[in-house]
């Protein structure tokens, strides 16, 4: 496992999941609140991107020369540390606004680990299982992209797709694609006006047994759980960058 592709999952698949959590769950909202602050996370020899909260709502954007807080980390293991609790961040930029980071994006960031690794108990509340399924899915099909273009197998599969649009949809659920184009995966996480190749989950159980190992693809497939349709070449190198992100968010 590489310590730099797992950096970009950190950053983007995992931080970036923090805006579908805004949107789905009202404690999030209410954690953040009012008011705007923007936080830049630099890795050296890794991502470097700028998390915007604003009004209860998240994203990320170019730049990071107007964040409030920059936090800078030394190695793609340092950052990766401090998304597994290991490591301490300490702000180069904005340490009067420390509490933010101790409160709101701490709050927030243990909101999300709690519905990305769920007990079973928590699983058995409907709306619960249906938010941290979504979440998952979200951050599968961004990791999906950062596989495809930083880990050394993953750019492999990537170097035999042509552009085109891969969609990655539940029924009745969330909906996304991996947008392909000089063998560079985009994930884009809304539907997409024209695809390629498509594969569908036939509902949020059944997509949650596949994320967690509890069920395999073919006889999903199979038995018409899993439709896929399109270009079977995209969907396979799809299916290959999937077994390494597997490893990566195991």
């Amino acid at each position: 496992m590489d310590q730099k592709t797992l950096a970009y999952i950190n950053m983007y698949a995992v931080l970036g999941a923090l805006r579908q959590l805004c949107q789905l769950s009202e404690r999030a909202r209410e954690i953040l609140g009012r008011g705007r602050m923007d936080l830049a996370i630099s890795v050296r020899g890794g991502p470097e991107a700028m998390l915007r909260f604003e009004d209860g709502s998240m994203r990320i954007v170019d730049g990071t020369q107007s964040a409030e807080i920059l936090l800078k980390f030394s190695s793609p293991e340092k950052f990766n540390g401090m998304i597994d609790g290991t490591v301490t961040p300490f702000p180069s930029k904005g340490l009067l606004k420390v509490g933010f980071l101790l409160k709101k994006f701490t709050r927030l960031t243990d909101l999300l680990a709690k519905y990305l690794r769920p007990t079973e108990e928590d699983l058995k509340d409907e709306e619960f299982f249906r938010i941290s399924t979504t979440l998952m899915f979200h951050v599968i099909v961004e990791a999906v992209a950062q596989v495809g273009n930083h880990d050394k197998l993953g750019t492999f599969s990537a170097g035999w797709m042509v552009d085109g649009n891969v969609r990655l949809a539940i029924l009745d659920g969330p909906e996304a694609y991996v947008k392909v184009k000089d063998h560079h995966l985009t994930a884009v996480h809304e539907k997409a006006e024209e695809v390629m190749s498509s594969m569908e989950f036939s509902d949020l159980h059944t997509a949650r047994d596949l994320f967690d190992g509890k069920a395999a693809s073919f006889p999903l497939i199979c038995d018409g759980k899993v439709q896929m349709k399109g270009m079977i070449s995209q969907l396979d190198n799809v299916n290959r960058i999937l077994d390494r992100v597997g490893l990566y968010l195991a």
